[in-house]
């Protein structure tokens, strides 16, 4: 090499360097793949004035539904590598290449951090003949492809439950699609659907308000935020397999990004996950707190996947075989 291009590439190298060290000089961008209210958006909302006084800056709140989170994906993906932009997720993206939505998964970027994972629920209107989820079970086997199911579309979190369950049960239903769950949870209450899975943060306002009921939280456990609510290995034992399993809310940017600023990131997010009023919030809305980063977010993102993946394409539910794609089997 020339002593010019070595120059240069000294240069460009301190350059690279001084920004990372500066990082971050601007505001950030921090890009939602769900709608404003919705539970991902709550989250993000919520951590956010935590994360922004740890980092020093503002951190701008971009709401990019569309695709089941495929659209904020691709957008956050084709933007600089440099942390600016940040990516608050939930868990679709790792089921896009079964669903062949997208190639993108997580494994495209970094996780600074993986907040909370939250807990699916079983829920039908308060007045709903289905008193237990055996009575819900008893219907569907007595009126197979009958029944109506609230859905969010391809790796949903009522179209996995569905597949789970699938997996250790008949489960006939007649999937119908809405924009969210919370939409999907008020088109049951005007009697479109029988029933819905979905996340405890989702539907908690409308079981304490009375309008819904639960019938089974799937889990192995119950929770304490819903005292009286079995666990749906009451009824399905062999769905033991599939759990801890839910919906889950983290930070993610480009995998190349600054290691400089990955570290920045990830201590900033790790303390505004620790503060009192974020955790109370999250918990309050049956969410597990993890806060976890690096190599330990990985580790549970490639389970969650693998688990998941595998469930869906034993049931009929993914487009793409998990082995082609290099996942493997739980």
């Amino acid at each position: 090499m020339s002593l010019k291009n070595l120059g240069v590439a000294l240069l460009s190298t301190l350059a690279i360097t001084a920004t990372a060290q500066e990082y971050p000089n601007r505001d950030i961008l921090g890009v939602v793949m769900w709608g404003a209210g919705g539970a991902t958006d709550v989250v993000a909302r919520a951590i956010n004035p935590h994360a922004e006084a740890e980092l020093g800056q503002s951190i701008v709140v971009q709401n990019r539904p569309g695709g089941a989170g495929a659209i904020s994906t691709t957008f956050v993906n084709a933007t600089p590598a440099d942390g600016y932009t940040l990516l608050y997720g939930a868990e679709n993206p790792q089921l896009h290449p079964v669903m062949g939505i997208s190639s993108l998964d997580y494994s495209n970027f970094y996780p600074v951090a993986i907040l909370g994972l939250g807990t699916g629920v079983i829920v039908v209107p308060a007045d709903s003949e289905y008193e237990t989820m055996q009575d819900l079970l008893d219907a569907i086997a007595a009126n197979p492809g009958r029944l109506n199911m609230g859905s969010t579309g391809p790796g949903g979190i009522p179209g996995t439950i569905s597949a789970m369950i699938s997996n250790v049960t008949e489960f006939d239903i007649n999937p119908i699609q809405f924009g969210g769950e919370g939409p999907g949870i008020t088109a049951m209450l005007g009697g479109e659907v029988d029933f819905m899975p979905a996340g405890v943060s989702a539907a908690a306002g409308q079981i304490e308000a009375g309008t819904v009921r639960a019938l089974a939280v799937v889990d192995t456990e119950p929770m304490a935020t819903l005292p009286g609510v079995p666990a749906i290995t009451d009824t399905l034992p062999d769905m033991a397999k599939f759990l801890p399993w839910g919906p889950f809310y983290g930070v993610f940017i480009k995998n190349d990004s600054p290691d400089e600023v990955k570290a920045r990131l990830t201590e900033a997010f790790k303390n505004a996950a620790e503060q009192p009023e974020f955790r109370t919030l999250m918990e309050a809305r049956g969410n597990i707190m993890m806060n976890i980063s690096g190599d330990e977010a990985r580790e549970f993102l490639n389970t969650w996947q693998s688990v998941t993946a595998w469930a869906m394409w034993d049931t009929g539910g993914a487009e793409v075989d998990p082995e082609s794609l290099g996942i493997p089997r739980p």
